[in-house]
């Protein structure tokens, strides 16, 4: 059973307590969709000042909605369009501070400022994508994304 946590301590403590949770919600479960579902929940609850955080999974060559928390989103993103496609042609981590000042943006929900996406690479390919969408400009730090690159590994563990 999960129960919330208070996470105490520096971002780097907070980001390993919620891999050690995610690792145990996740254990002994091989069903994608149910995975994804709860992690994008883990997250949900974990990251303050944030308004849409979920996954979008690779498909006859493009990216499709995959589970998620928000508002509804866009369904489909070809690659190498907007922040989710060009994190998947690019295979990396991307943080953008101002997404209004992105080529290219996809704008599904008109609140969002600023985004982080971390590729999904099972096997040397990606396989989707995390993307996480904030209220606030510049929200994303290099402490995030390395917090946020950890939880992946571990998540691509149990996928």
């Amino acid at each position: 059973m999960f129960t919330k946590t208070d996470y105490a301590g520096n971002s780097v403590e907070q980001y390993s307590m919620l891999g050690k949770q995610l690792n145990a919600l996740l254990e002994g479960e091989k069903n994608q969709i149910a995975n994804l579902s709860n992690a994008s929940a883990l997250l949900n609850q974990f990251l303050d000042r944030i308004n849409w955080v979920g996954f979008y999974l690779m498909e006859n060559g493009e990216l499709v909605l995959g589970p998620f928390q928000g508002l509804p989103a866009c369904v489909r993103i070809p690659v190498g369009r907007g922040v989710c496609g060009t994190t998947v042609a690019k295979q990396e981590t991307m943080v953008v501070a101002d997404v209004h000042a992105f080529p290219g943006h996809i704008a599904c929900d008109a609140a969002s400022q600023s985004e982080i996406v971390i590729p999904l690479i099972k096997n040397g390919e990606v396989i989707g994508v995390l993307d996480i969408d904030s209220p606030e400009k510049n929200r994303f730090s290099s402490e995030d994304q390395a917090g946020l690159e950890g939880f992946v590994q571990i998540l691509m563990k149990h996928i």
